[in-house]
């Protein structure tokens, strides 16, 4: 199965390909943490970037929010041209991936649309370009109303599996502002059969009404067809007192999810640093939290 990723160098985590990713996130049993981050807002440390800091309290896989992949800008960093995913991979010595939104024009609002920049859309030419930097991952999902659909979801990683070699995670955390489940379980299925190795779904305790029964629904079908599963913490809980991170964490962790996801709600766009590492600490202890962030870069 090859090493686990909670175990593995720097120098052996970027040296994996998607499915290589895949496994080593499957090895390790439920105790992979996922830091979402608002890439070009002031970060919290303001010389240092969001990434560095998640890294730093116990993250293994950095999710770039809001960045334009067309124009890209990465506060705190010099976005040179050729690539600053490489500079990142070098600074956190962790896969970086990207939020690419499938925005659905004739979807169901429940609310007012948010209009975002081309290069912030799942669509050919940004996917094409997430190859070229050199993502190790893509999450096709959607930020607070921006009326991102299933239907949208499930085309774009039919379109995802021609162009990019990367991991593919794609689900809702969240609504996204359109009048439909977050998690439909033939929506889900479909997006498996699709294409999609890792399927994103909201945390227990985050989202009204989704609870433990129906996740672990959600995680037997992805298993049973060599899907992992991610829960997301995409509700701005992500910013709440360390006792609830623990408390969501250890409730998904007993439903079988393969990743943690937390959320980018904090100050300057990313989870508050004690949170991080308190469901770092929940879900794997104080052995492996302490070996992920004392493991030297260079190794």
């Amino acid at each position: 199965m090859g090493k686990r990723l909670i175990s593995a160098n720097a120098s052996e985590i970027l040296g994996m390909n998607a499915e290589e990713l895949k496994q080593s996130i499957k090895a390790s049993e439920g105790r992979v943490i996922l830091s979402e981050n608002v890439a070009t807002r002031e970060s919290f440390i303001g010389d240092i970037t969001n990434s560095e800091i998640a890294r730093a309290f116990g993250a293994d896989l950095i999710l770039l929010n809001g960045v334009d992949v067309l124009k890209p800008y990465i506060f705190g960093l010099e976005v040179k041209e050729e690539s600053f995913v490489k500079e990142l991979q070098n600074l956190v010595g962790r896969p970086i991936g990207v939020n690419l939104e499938p925005v659905d024009l004739e979807a169901n609002m429940a609310e007012d649309r948010l209009t975002i920049s081309k290069g912030r859309q799942a669509n050919l030419e940004t996917i094409k370009e997430i190859e070229r930097l050199g993502m190790n991952f893509v999450c096709f999902t959607g930020n607070p109303g921006t009326g991102v659909t299933n239907t949208e979801i499930e085309k774009t990683i039919k379109l995802a599996k021609k162009y990019f070699s990367g991991l593919i995670i794609a689900g809702k955390m969240h609504g996204a502002g359109v009048d439909e489940p977050v998690a439909d379980m033939k929506a889900i299925e479909s997006f498996i059969e699709a294409g999609a190795d890792v399927i994103l779904v909201p945390a227990v305790g985050t989202v009204p009404g989704f609870d433990e029964g129906e996740l672990k629904e959600v995680v037997k079908l992805a298993h049973s067809k060599g899907a992992l599963v991610l829960s997301a913490i995409g509700t701005s809980q992500e910013s709440s007192d360390e006792d609830t991170i623990k408390q969501i964490a250890i409730r998904n962790k007993i439903c079988g999810v393969d990743i943690q996801h937390i959320g980018d709600a904090g100050y300057g766009g990313v989870a508050p640093y004690e949170n991080i590492l308190a469901m770092s600490k929940a879900i794997r202890g104080v052995r492996h939290t302490v070996s992920m962030i004392a493991r030297s870069i260079n190794r």
